[in-house]
């Protein structure tokens, strides 16, 4: 699709190293040495006049990035300090969570509340995911390298902390579930042949090698949700989209898999499907009864499925049933925040439960027992911290929720962090489009940083940021975070609207809010930059394709640039989930389109400098896609800062990487919105 705006001539790029007073020193590095050490891909375009050199032991590459002034990084470095807390299981007696103090993500023991965080893992593999064996003093690890996202499954002896790899070592492993005596773990793997994601079965008690429990016959995700009783029968979920996910009853003895919940005539999504006490039927969550994805239960004898009352505005996001299944737990979404709510599935009534901050939950387990609930919770001014709910006699009732980590700040007041404001802008068509907005409280006007999502059917959620809190208060920039339509949380009429051809009008939602953004007295609508990743990152290019004359820069983070040679080369196991989202390229009128509405096709048009961020393991957007787009708007004489990863995949979770990263942005956003750069002689700030 041609783009209609004029483009304009953007303001000087910083571009000599000088101006970055104190940087370390440049290392030139040719690009065939990095593609000989395998850290590129294509050479790239200009790869004899840019500068580039390599950081953090070899393992960063950063073409045409000026050197990051010590002063910058000093500022920010507070903010790499900033450490959270993901619930991962509870026990009887202590919570087990996820937490960083090294380089990688690991995984630690609390036994009361703010009581010490004991390490059980170690090492440079991050730990994704742990979950407790029922009846046995053990974990199951998910792990990754390098952010490949090719997850491994491993058993922790919580007692020696012996680890025992369960995988092959190169298949995925995902989804695991344990039956309820501990005996059989189901999880999805590819390991059939690279690309289906089917559902393996391993006896832990008497094998060593799993066995195929029911194949994928087509390009869907299957995943185990929960087993009965006696370990018998399996809920195995079928993922297509957002849209439309499908539940399933197989067999553990013969794999035979019966069709419980979903069709091709009437899509709706199915999940956090829980056998009831009596196992007579499914409670489970729903979008089939409108809008919003809601509770129901799923009578197995009568194949009949009713909606529990429920009048809460937003999409129910979790539902868990206690190990007995005599109590459970939602968590609706409402308008970005979560709202926690106790279930007794005896009488299906709710109860809100009070005490907890705003903010947005995570993970949500009962203790094994079913007298207490634990949940991660991330605010908008509070880090990522674990919080357990003790639980009384009856289902709907709740004790005063407990916060048993309390997530270290980097020695910044957190009374100082900002908590955004929701707005909502009007669109080219009338539509209303939600929006969080962080604003610095010193005078303004402000640049601005519009923070687009990536999914697309994802949402920003005012969970805390750190990379935003530095923005807003060490820069003086503001953050407006709009939920373009296609976003998640807003129902399904609102999910679609992006949907096939109407792909780009979530791009004309972001021209909208420039609109909006200029009739803000605090708000400079002369300065601003577009930042985003995966799906955002091709946000950014596109609106940079469509409105270059009024933005600043963009950065584009592992983002698609051309939705065609994406979808060629994404990983074989989540293609056709892609395609079900984008479009089949295989379609010469789909290809006709998708090419025409591509940032690359477009990428003439792009006269605005760009920031682009890669990881060279990325599974889902591969480095091509960022090699190729900084090909093409160099070629437009557009300076471009590349940052190119080794160790990192979708995103950069190392933290030296992720602190490096930091410091980039934040040297672009001060450049292109001509504030001044601090240095080592104090001036600046």
């Amino acid at each position: 699709m041609a783009a209609t705006l004029p483009p304009a001539r953007p303001a000087p790029m910083l571009s000599d190293p000088q101006r970055a007073s104190g940087g370390e020193p440049m290392r030139e590095v040719a690009w065939a040495a990095a593609l000989a050490a395998g850290l590129a891909g294509p050479a790239l375009g200009q790869a004899d006049t840019v500068p580039t050199r390599t950081a953090n032991d070899g393992q960063v590459i950063l073409s045409g990035v000026p050197p990051i002034p010590p002063a910058l990084s000093a500022r920010l470095a507070p903010y790499g300090d900033i450490r959270s807390a993901a619930l991962a299981d509870v026990g009887p007696d202590a919570v087990y969570l996820l937490t960083r103090f090294g380089s990688t993500s690991q995984l630690h023991r609390v036994r009361f509340p703010g009581g010490d965080r004991t390490q059980l893992t170690f090492g440079e593999t991050a730990v994704t995911g742990a979950w407790l064996r029922p009846s046995r003093p053990q974990m199951l690890l998910q792990v990754d390298s390098g952010g490949a996202e090719f997850y491994q499954l491993e058993l922790l002896d919580l007692a020696s902390l012996a680890r025992r790899r369960l995988g092959d070592g190169r298949s995925r492993y995902t989804a695991p579930r344990f039956s309820r005596d501990g005996r059989w773990l189901a999880f999805t793997s590819t390991r059939r042949d690279g690309r289906a994601n089917d559902v393996w079965l391993l006896d832990l008690e008497s094998a060593d090698t799993a066995t195929l429990l029911f194949a994928a016959p087509d390009g869907w995700n299957y995943s185990a949700l929960d087993w009965d009783r006696v370990g018998r029968r399996l809920l195995v979920q079928q993922y297509r989209s957002i849209a439309d996910a499908r539940l399933f009853l197989v067999d553990r003895a013969t794999g035979r898999a019966e069709p419980l919940l979903g069709d091709d005539a009437h899509p709706a999504t199915y999940s956090d499907a829980w056998f009831d006490a009596e196992e007579r039927g499914l409670f489970l969550l729903t979008d089939a009864f409108g809008e919003f994805v809601r509770p129901a239960y799923f009578d197995l004898a009568r194949r009949r499925l009713e909606p529990i009352p429920w009048d809460v505005p937003g999409d129910v996001e979790t539902l868990v049933l206690a190990p007995d299944r005599r109590r459970g737990a939602v968590v609706v979404n409402v308008e970005g925040m979560s709202r926690l709510y106790l279930f007794d599935p005896a009488t299906r009534r709710f109860a809100p439960v009070g005490g907890l901050p705003d903010g947005v939950i995570g993970a949500v387990r009962f203790r094994p027992d079913g007298g207490a609930l634990a949940l991660s919770l991330s605010g908008p001014t509070l880090p990522g911290d674990v919080f357990v709910v003790p639980l009384g006699a009856s289902p709907l009732e709740a004790g005063a929720p407990e916060r048993w980590t309390e997530s270290e700040t980097g020695g910044l007041d957190p009374r100082g962090f900002v908590a955004p404001q929701l707005v909502r802008y009007r669109s080219f068509d009338g539509r209303s489009i939600p929006a969080f907005v962080y604003r610095p409280r010193r005078a303004g006007p402000h640049p601005v940083v519009v923070l687009l999502h990536g999914g697309p059917e994802s949402q920003f959620r005012p969970s805390f940021n750190a990379l935003v809190q530095s923005w807003v208060n060490e820069l003086g920039v503001a953050v407006v975070a709009p939920n373009v339509r296609g976003s998640a949380g807003y129902g399904k009429t609102y999910l679609a609207l992006d949907n096939g051809r109407r792909r780009e009008d979530a791009v004309r939602d972001v021209g909208a809010l420039l609109d909006w953004v200029a009739t803000q007295p605090d708000l400079d609508a002369g300065r601003v930059v577009v930042y985003g990743g995966s799906y955002g990152g091709y946000m950014v290019l596109a609106s940079l394709v469509h409105y270059s004359d009024r933005l600043r820069g963009g950065l584009d983070l592992v983002g698609i640039s051309h939705f065609v040679t994406f979808l060629r080369s994404t990983q074989g196991y989540r293609r056709d989930l892609r395609r079900a989202e984008y479009g089949d390229e295989r379609d010469p009128a789909m290809r006709a389109f998708l090419e025409a509405i591509s940032p690359l096709t477009n990428a003439h048009r792009i006269r605005a400098p760009l920031v682009v961020v890669q990881g060279a393991n990325d599974p889902r957007v591969p480095p091509s896609e960022a090699e190729q787009i900084v090909r093409a708007v160099r070629a437009n004489g557009m300076p471009v800062w590349y940052v190119l990863a080794r160790n990192e995949g979708h995103g950069f979770a190392r933290r030296e990487n992720q602190e490096l990263l930091r410091d980039v942005v934040a040297l672009f956003l001060l450049d292109r919105f001509g504030l001044p750069v601090p240095s080592s002689e104090g001036t600046g700030w």
